[in-house]
């Protein structure tokens, strides 16, 4: 056994974000001691992800086909839409299972560093989106800086559309106490807090 090619799979896997050193040495010998067709596989599934996957032309989700599944599904509710900044935020709401409508993914989002250039995200490609009968947006962007100005940017953009917008909730997590959370966050609940 070479000490290179280990050598060689941990550095590769450092590539990776959340993956530092150790993590990413547990792995590589985790993956020397697969059976090789286990580890084959997994080479085989990135390969074909980097050579097949390609964005939905209407929503912009990763997809191997012209539109994603979700926008392929004809039960899907199509006079709503939840703009997401990442296909990932995706996976994440679907699991709710609560939210049965369609998605328009930014591929990024307004960042005050870039002078909040808007270029570089496709919302052009909503407007055109809201205009085929849309009756409301759902913003789901992230609750930072650059995710509240692309959400501010596109309810202004939206105004005189006649398209109802809103904003997902900001709350405490499930299960957590109180005392534990930041003003920010408490705040951000108070702000949306809704009767019972």
């Amino acid at each position: 056994m070479s000490r290179g090619i280990i050598e060689n799979l941990i550095e590769e896997l450092t590539k990776l974000p959340g993956i530092g050193r150790k993590t990413a040495q547990r792995l590589a010998f985790y993956i020397l001691s697969m059976p090789a067709e286990e580890a084959k596989s997994i080479g085989r599934a990135i390969i074909e992800v980097k050579e097949k996957a390609r964005f939905c032309s209407q929503c912009f989700n990763i997809t191997d086909s012209e539109l994603c599944e979700i926008c392929g599904d004809p039960s899907r509710d199509r006079k709503r839409i939840c703009v997401v900044e990442e296909p990932s935020n995706i996976s994440v709401i679907e699991r709710t299972g609560v939210f049965r409508g369609l998605y328009h993914v930014l591929l990024g989002n307004i960042s005050p560093l870039d002078g909040g250039n808007t270029d570089n995200v496709r919302l052009k490609e909503l407007l055109e989106r809201v205009r085929g009968g849309v009756e409301e947006v759902i913003i789901a962007t992230n609750p930072n800086t650059r995710g509240e100005l692309t959400a501010q940017y596109i309810r202004e953009l939206l105004k005189s559309s006649g398209v109802k917008v809103t904003r997902i909730a900001y709350g405490l997590p499930m299960g957590s106490d109180i005392e534990f959370a930041d003003e920010v966050t408490l705040a951000k609940a108070l702000e949306g807090r809704r009767e019972i």
